[in-house]
């Protein structure tokens, strides 16, 4: 099965690209999507789905997992994160791939067993379980956390896994 995960942002979208068998999670490429914050909302939006849409092309993932807003501490980009988040959900609608969403806390119960985990201990966490792929590991937090994202959608799918082939 071949799961993409997505931390979503109006400036940066973390996203993840895993290769998941009974061997274990295999990383086939992450990065971030950083959009130019001389656009305006709606050019960066429009950024964001071209550049998903060309994701989904080359990777061809079977399902994806993406971060769902429960708290936001920062009011100002709460709108903007929103309007990212539905405009990632469409475009992958438009390309028939089912997408989950997943709150912070429980991301972090699934990767670490403990919802109030720290960034630091996620990062070290997901690391471990992780095959590199012989790739450096991301310094973005980012593209970390949709590492996460993606490895917590594989954990909780409820479809059966014969329904995904991977690619």
């Amino acid at each position: 099965m071949r799961v993409l995960g997505i931390d979503p942002g109006i400036a940066i979208v973390g996203y993840s690209i895993l290769d998941v068998d009974d061997d274990g999670y295999k990383l086939i490429t992450s990065g971030s999507i950083q959009t130019d914050k001389n656009k305006t909302e709606a050019g960066r939006l429009l950024e964001i789905s071209k550049d998903i849409e060309e994701i989904v092309k080359k990777y061809n993932p079977d399902t994806a997992g993406i971060e769902k807003l429960y708290f936001f501490k920062n009011q100002k980009t709460i709108i903007p994160v929103a309007q990212a988040r539905g405009v990632i959900i469409m475009t992958l609608e438009k390309s028939a791939i089912i997408a989950e969403e997943y709150t912070p806390l429980v991301v972090k119960q699934t990767i670490t067993g403990y919802g109030r985990a720290t960034k630091e201990e996620v990062a070290t966490a997901v690391e471990k379980m992780v095959d590199k792929n012989g790739k450096n590991w991301p310094k973005l937090d980012d593209t970390i956390d949709s590492i996460a994202i993606a490895v917590c959608h594989a954990r909780n799918i409820s479809c059966n896994l014969s329904q995904y082939a991977t690619a």
